[in-house]
């Protein structure tokens, strides 16, 4: 059993391993890739896991998913999971090492999560060579987290089950860079971590005319403007103010000039929720609130709802574990307790559903700032002070007794 020998060296491994991981994240940063396109960054990944010594399955997922392994005594092995793909915007922070692609950049901070999972599997190969592992580690590298289910692909190809390499997958852990918590802080809580999310799309058809006699006509943009107010009360008048539902519109398109009322507009948004009921009984009253508000301004609407990602359900063993070994090798300063879940969605949650996991948050903020931009903005980067603890973390759940 290499627990006391390897954690004890693992400050001197990783601090070894530091400049390059910075090189690495640089890199993925100035080549960011959208979902299911990340061709080069699969490729670093594979390149990196042949020179550490982990074996791996290439091509999963639609093409761009590698799931490593390194051998372990137990029949089980812990599931480590990081995506890879970026975002459709254009980025503002005017890094050296900032995206070469336009209108694409890491904005969500996957170039870290990445570049993390990279050191886990160098730190932990050079563990399995002086003395072994305790269990068997399946590294998770997925695609398309931003919409595209990349999570979901990994599972039904059998990433968890044992069919790809190694043994199956008995537990999972993964996480995400957090603005808004202090730098090297790790935080996460049994139960929701993150909210189901879903998409809508709301038609509205009426019929147009002249902007100057609109009595004319029956009206799609005043109609779905009553459609954007109302939809609003599914969270302020039909939720538990002890539960939580966001109803977001998003988009509202319609007109072609100043003087035509159009014959139709299409709304689009995004529904998030915690509890299974709450969403279906939400999904019931968009529909119901859509088609009646717009039938009583002389129009009709139809709604085209997608289910998307399901609630990040952490397993209470698995975030005693998480907390457990959080606490021994950072501390209790440095590790927090989540009051309450975040509403953005995450696909890790496809893990979750089928095997006990923990989903945590790793804090970016230097302890020299207030604030920092945050996810999903231009000015976004990932810190690489972070970096350390984030490997640090998934190698010492790994060799944990």
């Amino acid at each position: 059993m290499p627990s006391n020998t390897a954690t004890d060296r693992l400050s001197d491994l990783i601090a070894a391993e530091l400049p390059d991981l910075v090189a690495i994240r640089h890199d993925l940063h100035a080549h960011p890739e959208l979902g299911y396109a990340e061709q080069r960054t699969s490729g670093v990944v594979q390149r990196e896991l042949e020179q550490a010594g982990v074996a791996f399955k290439a091509g999963l997922a639609g093409g761009t998913g590698v799931l490593g392994h390194l051998d372990g005594a137990a029949n089980t092995a812990i599931g480590l999971r990081a995506d890879m793909d970026a975002l459709p915007i254009e980025e503002e922070t005017g890094v050296s090492y900032a995206s070469t692609t336009a209108g694409t950049m890491h904005a969500c901070g996957h170039d870290g999560h990445t570049t993390i999972l990279i050191g886990a599997a160098r730190v932990l190969a050079k563990c399995a060579a002086n003395g072994g592992l305790p269990r068997p580690v399946a590294f998770v590298f997925q695609p398309a987290e931003e919409g595209g289910a990349g999570g979901k692909r990994m599972v039904e190809d059998g990433c968890l089950d044992g069919s790809v390499i190694g043994p199956p997958v008995a537990s999972m852990f993964g996480l995400h860079g957090w603005p808004r918590y202090p730098l090297a802080v790790v935080g996460t809580r049994p139960g929701p971590l993150l909210a189901a999310a879903d998409q809508f799309e709301i038609t509205v058809t009426g019929r147009g005319g002249h902007a100057a006699f609109p009595h004319l006509g029956h009206d799609p943009v005043v109609a779905g403007s009553a459609i954007v107010t109302a939809v609003q009360t599914l969270c302020s008048r039909e939720t538990d103010p002890l539960d939580s539902v966001v109803v977001s519109v998003t988009q509202f398109h319609g007109g072609t000039a100043h003087n035509i009322i159009p014959d139709q507009v299409r709304l689009a948004g995004t529904v998030r929720t915690l509890v299974q009921e709450t969403q279906e009984r939400t999904i019931a009253r968009l529909h119901t609130l859509a088609e009646s508000i717009a039938r009583a301004h002389g129009c009709t609407a139809s709604v085209e709802y997608s289910v998307g990602y399901p609630v990040t359900l952490n397993d209470a063993g698995a975030v005693e574990t998480f907390n457990e070994v959080a606490h021994a090798a950072f501390g209790k300063t440095r590790v927090q307790d989540v009051p309450q879940p975040f509403m953005g969605g995450e696909d890790f949650s496809f893990y979750c559903h089928k095997v006990p996991s923990c989903f945590f948050v790793l804090g970016l903020l230097p302890p020299e700032q207030d604030t920092m931009p945050d996810l999903h903005q231009p000015t976004f980067d990932f810190n690489d002070d972070a970096i350390a603890t984030g490997v640090e973390a998934f190698c010492r759940l790994a060799l944990r007794d």
